[in-house]
């Protein structure tokens, strides 16, 4: 949290951008893709947390995931696929191993959206493919898993607004967790935008995680845009740092 002074700011999903992404917050955009247009979102995640190894032991684990990217595919004006994956560097003590990671294959779909209405809603839908290496943990690789979103917005004005997710993962291990998120942001001016959020999740309502990141953008072209973003845990020893760029093709 050291680094919390270098962002007193706030916002991704500003309406009055051309481009809308899904990143570098945590908090899926209740927009979808023009039709025929394809939206491509990449960058670089590096995490740092805690976790036990098989004595129960404490040791950190650091992961680079590079590329991270996304794919969004304008199929209607309201329906948009969704295409995910990431290759990943895993670090501890003891080892090291990489190699992609589960395959993501999605759909947002646009609930509701009228001209004069400052209230947006989606519903987002993947399904998880295992195809990462179990060496990654002793779930990757096995389950195939279906991750949902409830995708809300509410734009206030020309410069602040606010979105939340609630959502809900299921994995055929039998294992499920309730996820939430919601960020807040304003634009800064024409071209930089910024916001902080806190987001977690709740497995099988027992065990809970809650974080909070932060982060900001900058608009190259009405098409273009370069983001970077720091996040930390608020019940958990974890912290991460992302960078990247995203573009809209006609």
């Amino acid at each position: 949290m050291k680094k919390i002074l270098l962002f007193l700011i706030i916002s991704l999903h500003i309406h009055a951008q051309t481009i809308i992404t899904d990143r570098p917050d945590q908090t899926e955009s209740s927009s979808t893709v023009e039709r025929g247009s394809v939206q491509i979102e990449s960058g670089i995640l590096i995490t740092q947390n805690e976790i036990l190894n098989q004595f129960n032991i404490p040791i950190i684990e650091k992961n680079i995931y590079l590329p991270s990217t996304l794919f969004r595919l304008g199929l209607t004006d309201k329906i948009e696929l969704r295409v995910f994956n990431q290759y990943q560097y895993n670090y501890t003590q003891i080892n090291s191993v990489n190699g992609f990671n589960n395959l993501e294959l999605g759909l947002k779909i646009q609930l509701f959206k009228k001209e004069n209405n400052m209230t947006e809603l989606a519903f987002l839908s993947h399904i998880s493919i295992p195809t990462a290496p179990s060496t990654f943990n002793e779930n990757s690789g096995k389950y195939i898993g279906l991750i949902n979103k409830l995708c809300i917005s509410h734009h206030l004005n020309n410069q602040i607004g606010i979105g939340y997710n609630l959502g809900y993962n299921y994995f055929d291990s039998g294992l499920s967790d309730y996820t939430y998120s919601l960020v807040v942001g304003f634009k800064l001016n024409e071209r930089i935008s910024a916001y902080i959020e806190p987001y977690g999740q709740i497995s099988e309502f027992e065990d809970s995680e809650a974080n909070i990141n932060m982060g900001m953008t900058y608009l190259i072209k009405d098409n273009l845009q370069l983001d970077y973003s720091y996040g930390a845990g608020l019940n958990n020893i974890s912290n991460f740092m992302s960078i990247g760029c995203s573009i809209n093709i006609l």
